[in-house]
């Protein structure tokens, strides 16, 4: 008898959850569906509302066949119940955050997270007379005094963009249970195999699937991760009410990726663990931020929590003046390294990140939660997303300009 798929091993579910072996082509390799509409078979109602869980295929802003094998593929992954796969990242975020949030409903976010759900917590959630509140999610106790009786949601990340702050999300979680709340993480610089977040009580899981699930820097998109009931009620008024929803093509392309995600994250960490260890010996470089490593402050939450640290690093190299010159020489000077934005590639990428402009624009910080960040990112820090390359070879170009 095979066995249910999420007892399947991760190299096992990230290659065949989801597809179907029993297409009436037999193919090997998933089909990609690009049609927007599907001949109907029976008389099916012309409303979103009338779709039910056996419901053919209508119409690919409702559901698409390829769409629907890269969810499968992402819940497997996560142990989970359900996925919806959205346009991007920051589609997911504002999906599921527009669903789950009234007017009058009061939400916590961490007080460093993504740059564009923080700007959307900060402008556009206030705007919709929704209650926000900002706090250093690497106490716990920030959250539990920050509780109030319209708490509705917290929402966390882990590690925590550009500066690997890390979060207790098994404590967080059991904080936003006693409240009546719930839990949503951010785990794009882990993956799902990085952490087990719904493992942590976790209600939620974030991803930005154009990072290490698609893993190949050519296919935006974003998935939420959770429940069946929670993910029924996010698809119908993000998917099909705001509309944000992946493209076939996209899901195929980033299915395809997900498919060597284990192997692809082994790699990341191997790497990233031998730059992380030789940027620490170079007298240029004033910190090293990566949770493989034992300097960082919070390496045994790392043990804890993190199954595979990625391949994330931050570092400081001084002062401001001097980051942003080296940034201009890695420009002109690195030849494998690309200096851009973005994460989780098979090539790797790096980016200078200033301190204050972040802390001013994005996150408008506190002076206590500022202090915090400084901490971590001094006047700023490169953020490194080692790629798959061989790690001599990034450790020779990065020493052209450190």
């Amino acid at each position: 008898m095979t066995k249910p798929i999420n007892r399947l091993g991760p190299m096992t579910k990230a290659i065949h959850a989801g597809e179907d072996r029993h297409s009436l082509i037999g193919e090997s390799a998933p089909a990609l569906h690009l049609s927007s509409t599907f001949i109907s078979k029976s008389v099916e109602g012309f409303s979103a509302h009338d779709i039910k869980p056996d419901s053919p295929y209508v119409y690919s802003r409702w559901a698409n066949p390829t769409v629907t094998m890269l969810e499968k593929k992402l819940a497997a992954l996560h142990n989970a119940e359900a996925c919806l796969c959205m346009a991007s990242g920051m589609a997911a975020a504002s999906g599921f955050l527009l669903t789950l949030l009234n007017k009058g409903d009061h939400a916590i976010f961490s007080d460093v997270c993504y740059a564009g759900i923080a700007e959307l917590a900060h402008d556009t959630l206030p705007r919709m007379g929704i209650n926000v509140s900002f706090v250093d999610m690497s106490h716990p106790k920030n959250v539990y005094n920050e509780i109030r009786p319209d708490t509705r949601l917290i929402h966390s990340e882990s590690p925590v963009n550009p500066i690997g702050r890390l979060t207790n999300l098994a404590e967080i979680s059991r904080i936003a249970k006693s409240a009546g709340a719930l839990h949503s993480t951010d785990s794009t610089f882990t993956s799902p195999l990085g952490q087990d977040a719904i493992g942590l009580g976790v209600d939620l899981v974030l991803h930005s699937i154009t990072k290490y699930i698609g893993g190949h820097g050519d296919a935006l998109g974003g998935a939420i991760v959770g429940s069946t009931e929670l993910i029924e009620k996010i698809r119908f008024e993000a998917g099909i009410h705001l509309g944000g929803i992946l493209s076939p093509f996209n899901a195929w392309l980033i299915a395809r990726g997900a498919a060597t995600l284990p192997l692809r994250l082994d790699a990341h960490q191997k790497g990233a663990l031998k730059v992380a260890q030789w940027l620490e010996s170079q007298p240029s470089v004033t910190k090293v931020i990566y949770p493989g490593l034992p300097s960082h402050p919070q390496y045994t939450l790392a043990k804890q929590q993190m199954k595979n640290t990625s391949g994330m690093i931050a570092f400081q190299v001084g002062n401001a003046k001097r980051g942003r010159e080296i940034a201009q020489k890695m420009m002109q000077t690195l030849n494998i390294i690309h200096y851009a934005v973005s994460l989780g590639h098979h090539r790797s990428l790096v980016f200078w990140m200033e301190t204050e402009g972040l802390i001013n624009t994005s996150f408008r910080l506190s002076e206590k939660q500022a202090k915090s960040y400084r901490d971590f990112a001094g006047q700023g820090v490169f953020r490194l997303s080692v790629g798959l390359e061989n790690a001599d070879d990034l450790i020779t170009d990065l020493g052209q300009v450190l």
